[in-house]
């Protein structure tokens, strides 16, 4: 389909089709408040601060289509309007944030981003070795924009991707995120309702157990802060690395998908692994 015809598709969604779906107990019913939630889902924050209006003319066509996605996941009623609203209006400082506290673990961080870990970052997801089951490396500016993404969770959920300092250095991050993009394996399909843990870390900070330590700490966090018990992680298949940290957690491999935000090659199969409370309680 073209990119006409996809835009056409978005103005159609949002203008008539929701709009005219609306039910009493959703938080909105107004064209403007549909494109509100679903293109600030698609900017990962308020929209217009990254783009120009009409955004249907001016938003990237990867971006567009992931609110297409969403608001289509709305219409099924696979995708729960009410936590989508709170997410937008949380980012646009009509809902006050919760207090996020620091986790300390010897010299182990896990906190909030800070401006000062752009160049690690960069550093890392530029590294070949680190980016080896990813499609490409990032560039300086999509790492940038990727840590302002991951930060921006913890505004509208209060949990997130933590940024990891060890010894007093920028090591890399670990934590949870909301699914927003359906993915095609079971849950996956209900956007919002399956919470991802995942981590990344650079090759120096690799040996020393650092990903299943944080990932331990990142896990008892969001049970007992944010009572969430269940998450599921996934990779390429080959990445024997991730994999292995997935099984020290105690999570139990569900199966492979194709995973469609990677192109066709090696790398787009993924394996899908869950932890559930009564996984956890028995790998503690």
């Amino acid at each position: 389909m073209s990119a006409a015809a996809r835009r056409a598709h978005w103005r159609d969604l949002v203008e008539r089709r929701l709009p005219e779906a609306a039910r009493p107990d959703w938080p909105v019913r107004l064209d403007h408040c549909f494109g509100r939630i679903l293109l600030d889902h698609a900017c990962g924050g308020p929209w217009r601060d990254q783009v120009r209006p009409p955004a249907h003319a001016t938003l990237p066509l990867d971006q567009l289509e992931t609110a297409i996605a969403l608001g289509e996941a709305v219409l099924a009623g696979h995708a729960d309007l009410a936590l989508l609203n709170r997410r937008s209006l949380a980012w646009r400082g009509k809902i006050p944030p919760a207090p996020v506290p620091a986790i300390r673990d010897g010299g182990l961080i896990l906190r909030r981003w800070r401006p000062e870990d752009a160049a690690p970052f960069a550093a890392l997801n530029a590294d070949p070795a680190v980016m080896a089951h990813f499609p490409r490396p990032r560039t300086g500016a999509e790492s940038a924009a990727e840590a302002g993404l991951l930060d921006r969770r913890f505004v509208a959920d209060g949990f997130g991707p933590w940024a990891l300092e060890h010894d007093g250095r920028f090591v890399g991050f670990a934590g949870a995120m909301r699914i927003l993009r359906p993915l095609p394996f079971p849950g996956g399909d209900r956007p919002g309702s399956t919470v991802e843990l995942a981590w990344r870390l650079a090759r120096e900070a690799w040996g020393r157990g650092l990903a299943t330590r944080a990932a331990r700490l990142a896990l008892a966090d969001l049970a007992g802060r944010c009572g969430i018990r269940a998450v599921v992680a996934f990779t390429a298949v080959g990445n024997v690395r991730s994999r292995a940290v997935m099984e020290r957690l105690g999570m139990a491999p569900s199966g492979t998908f194709p995973h469609p935000a990677v192109p066709e090659g090696p790398l787009r199969e993924h394996v899908l692994y869950r932890l559930d409370g009564a996984d956890r309680e028995e790998a503690a």
